[in-house]
Protein backbone atom coordinates (compact mmCIF):
# COMPACT_ATOMS: atom_id res chain seq x y z
CA UNK A 1 0.00 0.00 0.00
CA UNK A 2 0.92 3.47 -0.68
CA UNK A 3 2.30 5.87 2.02
CA UNK A 4 0.13 8.71 2.13
CA UNK A 5 1.45 12.28 2.37
CA UNK A 6 1.96 13.67 5.83
CA UNK A 7 0.18 16.72 6.79
CA UNK A 8 0.94 18.41 10.28
CA UNK A 9 -1.63 20.82 11.53
CA UNK A 10 0.28 23.86 11.77
CA UNK A 11 -0.69 26.67 13.81
CA UNK A 12 -0.76 28.53 10.22
CA UNK A 13 -2.91 25.63 8.88
CA UNK A 14 -5.56 25.22 12.26
CA UNK A 15 -5.93 28.92 11.64
CA UNK A 16 -7.17 28.85 7.58
CA UNK A 17 -9.28 26.14 8.85
CA UNK A 18 -10.80 28.12 11.27
CA UNK A 19 -11.47 30.80 8.29
CA UNK A 20 -12.50 28.02 6.14
CA UNK A 21 -15.73 26.77 8.78
CA UNK A 22 -16.60 30.25 9.52
CA UNK A 23 -17.10 30.08 5.60
CA UNK A 24 -19.33 26.76 6.40
CA UNK A 25 -21.12 27.88 9.17
CA UNK A 26 -22.70 31.16 7.15
CA UNK A 27 -23.75 28.99 4.11
CA UNK A 28 -27.36 27.74 4.12
CA UNK A 29 -26.71 25.69 0.80
CA UNK A 30 -23.01 23.73 0.97
CA UNK A 31 -22.35 20.71 -1.90
CA UNK A 32 -19.03 18.76 -2.32
CA UNK A 33 -17.09 18.05 -5.13
CA UNK A 34 -14.18 15.35 -4.85
CA UNK A 35 -11.49 13.61 -6.86
CA UNK A 36 -8.76 10.82 -6.74
CA UNK A 37 -7.03 12.91 -3.91
CA UNK A 38 -10.25 11.89 -1.44
CA UNK A 39 -9.31 8.11 -1.77
CA UNK A 40 -5.67 8.34 -2.31
CA UNK A 41 -5.76 8.84 1.89
CA UNK A 42 -6.85 4.79 1.80
CA UNK A 43 -4.06 3.95 -0.56
CA UNK A 44 -6.09 3.96 -4.11
CA UNK A 45 -3.87 5.16 -6.69
CA UNK A 46 -4.51 8.27 -8.26
CA UNK A 47 -4.47 8.93 -12.02
CA UNK A 48 -2.35 12.26 -12.95
CA UNK A 49 -0.64 12.79 -9.40
CA UNK A 50 2.90 13.79 -10.23
CA UNK A 51 4.47 10.72 -7.82
CA UNK A 52 5.29 7.21 -9.87
CA UNK A 53 2.15 5.55 -8.50
CA UNK A 54 0.17 7.82 -10.48
CA UNK A 55 -1.90 4.96 -13.01
CA UNK A 56 -1.67 6.95 -16.11
CA UNK A 57 2.41 6.84 -15.24
CA UNK A 58 2.10 3.19 -15.43
CA UNK A 59 -0.33 2.71 -18.35
CA UNK A 60 -1.25 3.98 -21.74
CA UNK A 61 -4.80 5.29 -21.04
CA UNK A 62 -6.27 4.96 -24.36
CA UNK A 63 -5.44 1.25 -24.59
CA UNK A 64 -7.20 1.21 -20.93
CA UNK A 65 -9.73 3.02 -20.38
CA UNK A 66 -11.27 4.30 -24.31
CA UNK A 67 -14.12 2.56 -26.41
CA UNK A 68 -11.05 1.97 -28.80
CA UNK A 69 -8.76 0.20 -26.25
CA UNK A 70 -11.91 -2.16 -25.35
CA UNK A 71 -12.83 -2.62 -29.32
CA UNK A 72 -9.16 -3.11 -29.87
CA UNK A 73 -8.94 -5.76 -26.95
CA UNK A 74 -11.49 -6.09 -24.43
CA UNK A 75 -9.82 -9.28 -21.90
CA UNK A 76 -7.28 -6.82 -21.33
CA UNK A 77 -9.44 -3.78 -20.26
CA UNK A 78 -11.40 -6.34 -18.18
CA UNK A 79 -8.16 -7.98 -16.87
CA UNK A 80 -7.02 -4.79 -15.84
CA UNK A 81 -10.04 -3.14 -14.02
CA UNK A 82 -10.65 -6.25 -12.14
CA UNK A 83 -6.94 -5.74 -10.50
CA UNK A 84 -8.22 -2.29 -9.56
CA UNK A 85 -11.11 -3.92 -8.50
CA UNK A 86 -8.86 -6.29 -6.17
CA UNK A 87 -6.84 -3.58 -4.77
CA UNK A 88 -9.91 -1.44 -4.18
CA UNK A 89 -11.38 -4.43 -2.48
CA UNK A 90 -8.45 -4.11 -0.14
CA UNK A 91 -8.67 -1.09 1.21
CA UNK A 92 -11.09 1.25 3.82
CA UNK A 93 -12.46 4.60 4.01
CA UNK A 94 -10.14 7.03 5.69
CA UNK A 95 -11.24 9.60 8.07
CA UNK A 96 -11.69 11.83 5.04
CA UNK A 97 -14.46 9.98 4.23
CA UNK A 98 -15.97 9.09 7.08
CA UNK A 99 -16.00 12.66 8.26
CA UNK A 100 -17.83 13.57 4.53
CA UNK A 101 -20.58 11.04 5.34
CA UNK A 102 -21.47 12.24 8.97
CA UNK A 103 -23.15 14.96 6.93
CA UNK A 104 -26.23 13.34 6.14
CA UNK A 105 -27.67 16.24 3.92
CA UNK A 106 -24.80 17.39 1.64
CA UNK A 107 -24.89 16.25 -1.64
CA UNK A 108 -21.28 14.95 -2.88
CA UNK A 109 -20.54 15.31 -6.50
CA UNK A 110 -17.50 13.11 -7.10
CA UNK A 111 -14.82 12.29 -10.36
CA UNK A 112 -14.47 9.30 -8.52
CA UNK A 113 -15.54 5.66 -9.70
CA UNK A 114 -14.63 3.83 -6.41
CA UNK A 115 -17.69 3.14 -3.50
CA UNK A 116 -15.50 4.50 -0.39
CA UNK A 117 -17.88 6.80 0.51
CA UNK A 118 -20.78 4.67 0.07
CA UNK A 119 -18.91 2.14 2.53
CA UNK A 120 -18.42 5.10 4.50
CA UNK A 121 -22.24 5.55 5.34
CA UNK A 122 -23.23 7.82 3.18
CA UNK A 123 -26.71 7.31 1.55
CA UNK A 124 -26.24 6.64 -2.11
CA UNK A 125 -28.55 9.20 -3.05
CA UNK A 126 -26.75 12.00 -1.77
CA UNK A 127 -23.46 11.02 -4.17
CA UNK A 128 -23.42 11.85 -7.79
CA UNK A 129 -20.62 9.97 -9.45
CA UNK A 130 -19.59 12.18 -12.52
CA UNK A 131 -17.48 9.33 -14.12
CA UNK A 132 -19.84 6.27 -12.92
CA UNK A 133 -19.09 3.49 -10.63
CA UNK A 134 -16.19 0.60 -10.47
CA UNK A 135 -18.56 -1.96 -8.83
CA UNK A 136 -21.02 -2.09 -12.34
CA UNK A 137 -20.82 -3.87 -15.59
CA UNK A 138 -23.61 -2.91 -18.27
CA UNK A 139 -23.91 -4.57 -22.04
CA UNK A 140 -22.55 -2.12 -24.55
CA UNK A 141 -25.32 -3.17 -27.07
CA UNK A 142 -28.44 -2.78 -24.85
CA UNK A 143 -27.44 -1.26 -21.55
CA UNK A 144 -28.33 -3.92 -19.36
CA UNK A 145 -26.20 -3.21 -15.98
CA UNK A 146 -25.32 -5.41 -12.62
CA UNK A 147 -23.06 -4.76 -9.47
CA UNK A 148 -19.93 -6.96 -9.32
CA UNK A 149 -18.28 -8.66 -6.55
CA UNK A 150 -15.07 -6.67 -6.06
CA UNK A 151 -12.83 -9.48 -4.78
CA UNK A 152 -14.14 -11.87 -7.21
CA UNK A 153 -15.32 -9.88 -10.28
CA UNK A 154 -16.22 -11.84 -13.29
CA UNK A 155 -13.77 -11.87 -16.24
CA UNK A 156 -14.77 -10.92 -19.78
CA UNK A 157 -18.06 -12.00 -20.57
CA UNK A 158 -21.13 -11.68 -22.85
CA UNK A 159 -24.83 -9.90 -21.83
CA UNK A 160 -26.93 -12.13 -20.39
CA UNK A 161 -29.73 -10.47 -21.29
CA UNK A 162 -29.02 -9.81 -24.92
CA UNK A 163 -26.55 -11.83 -25.71
CA UNK A 164 -25.17 -10.08 -28.25
CA UNK A 165 -23.11 -7.19 -26.24
CA UNK A 166 -20.04 -6.96 -24.14
CA UNK A 167 -19.99 -6.17 -21.09
CA UNK A 168 -18.11 -3.43 -19.43
CA UNK A 169 -17.37 -1.27 -16.37
CA UNK A 170 -19.93 1.21 -15.98
CA UNK A 171 -17.47 4.02 -15.64
CA UNK A 172 -16.93 7.03 -18.23
CA UNK A 173 -13.96 6.32 -20.58
CA UNK A 174 -11.78 8.78 -22.40
CA UNK A 175 -13.74 10.39 -25.39
CA UNK A 176 -17.45 9.44 -23.67
CA UNK A 177 -19.71 11.83 -21.75
CA UNK A 178 -20.71 12.49 -18.30
CA UNK A 179 -23.88 10.71 -17.49
CA UNK A 180 -26.68 12.62 -18.17
CA UNK A 181 -29.15 13.26 -14.81
CA UNK A 182 -25.56 12.84 -12.78
CA UNK A 183 -24.75 15.96 -14.54
CA UNK A 184 -27.80 18.18 -14.69
CA UNK A 185 -28.57 17.55 -10.95
CA UNK A 186 -24.92 18.39 -10.08
CA UNK A 187 -24.68 21.76 -12.54
CA UNK A 188 -28.07 22.90 -11.52
CA UNK A 189 -26.67 22.58 -7.59
CA UNK A 190 -23.31 24.64 -8.16
CA UNK A 191 -25.75 26.93 -9.53
CA UNK A 192 -27.78 27.68 -6.07
CA UNK A 193 -25.53 27.33 -3.19
CA UNK A 194 -23.19 29.25 -1.20
CA UNK A 195 -20.22 27.27 -0.82
CA UNK A 196 -18.18 24.78 -2.79
CA UNK A 197 -16.00 22.44 -0.90
CA UNK A 198 -13.43 20.92 -3.70
CA UNK A 199 -11.41 18.07 -1.90
CA UNK A 200 -8.52 15.97 -3.92
CA UNK A 201 -8.54 17.22 -7.25
CA UNK A 202 -6.45 18.80 -9.26
CA UNK A 203 -9.30 20.60 -11.45
CA UNK A 204 -7.69 19.67 -14.98
CA UNK A 205 -10.38 17.05 -15.74
CA UNK A 206 -13.14 18.55 -17.74
CA UNK A 207 -16.34 19.36 -18.31
CA UNK A 208 -16.03 18.12 -14.55
CA UNK A 209 -13.91 20.76 -13.25
CA UNK A 210 -16.33 23.16 -14.98
CA UNK A 211 -18.35 23.00 -12.00
CA UNK A 212 -15.90 24.98 -9.78
CA UNK A 213 -16.35 27.98 -12.41
CA UNK A 214 -19.76 27.17 -12.55
CA UNK A 215 -20.41 27.64 -9.01
CA UNK A 216 -17.88 30.58 -8.73
CA UNK A 217 -19.84 32.34 -11.03
CA UNK A 218 -22.75 32.30 -9.43
CA UNK A 219 -21.61 33.63 -6.35
CA UNK A 220 -20.50 30.90 -4.10
CA UNK A 221 -17.13 30.83 -1.93
CA UNK A 222 -15.26 27.85 -2.64
CA UNK A 223 -12.93 26.53 -0.04
CA UNK A 224 -10.23 23.67 -1.55
CA UNK A 225 -8.92 21.23 0.32
CA UNK A 226 -5.99 19.36 -1.38
CA UNK A 227 -2.07 18.02 -1.33
CA UNK A 228 -0.90 20.88 -3.34
CA UNK A 229 -1.89 24.21 -5.65
CA UNK A 230 -4.24 22.86 -8.54
CA UNK A 231 -5.71 24.52 -11.63
CA UNK A 232 -8.27 25.75 -9.42
CA UNK A 233 -6.56 27.51 -6.74
CA UNK A 234 -7.48 31.20 -8.32
CA UNK A 235 -10.90 30.32 -7.62
CA UNK A 236 -10.18 29.14 -4.05
CA UNK A 237 -10.92 31.61 -1.32
CA UNK A 238 -9.63 29.82 1.15
CA UNK A 239 -7.30 26.75 -0.28
CA UNK A 240 -6.21 24.19 2.67
CA UNK A 241 -2.87 22.48 1.77
CA UNK A 242 -2.76 18.86 3.24
CA UNK A 243 -4.34 15.56 3.46
CA UNK A 244 -7.80 15.39 3.08
CA UNK A 245 -8.31 12.25 5.44
CA UNK A 246 -6.56 15.37 8.36
CA UNK A 247 -8.00 18.01 7.25
CA UNK A 248 -11.45 17.30 6.63
CA UNK A 249 -12.31 15.67 10.45
CA UNK A 250 -11.26 19.22 11.71
CA UNK A 251 -12.72 21.34 9.38
CA UNK A 252 -15.81 19.53 9.65
CA UNK A 253 -16.41 18.98 13.37
CA UNK A 254 -19.55 20.46 14.84
CA UNK A 255 -20.79 21.29 11.60
CA UNK A 256 -23.84 20.27 9.96
CA UNK A 257 -24.16 20.88 6.17
CA UNK A 258 -27.16 20.81 3.87
CA UNK A 259 -27.42 21.20 0.02
CA UNK A 260 -31.21 21.87 0.33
Amino acid sequence: MLEPKTTELTNDLIEKIQQAKQFLEQASRVACFSGAGLSADSGVATFRDSETHALWSQFDPMELASPEGFADNPRRVIDWYNWRREQLSNVEPNPGHTALAKQRDLVQITQNVDDLLERAGLDTKRILHLHGTITHDHCNHCGYSEAVELSQSPSYRFCKKCHQGEMRPSVVWFGESLPDEAWRQADQLCRNIDVLMVVGTNASVYPAAGLIEIAKRHGASVVIVNTQASDASHLADIELIGKSGVILPSLLEGLQLNSF
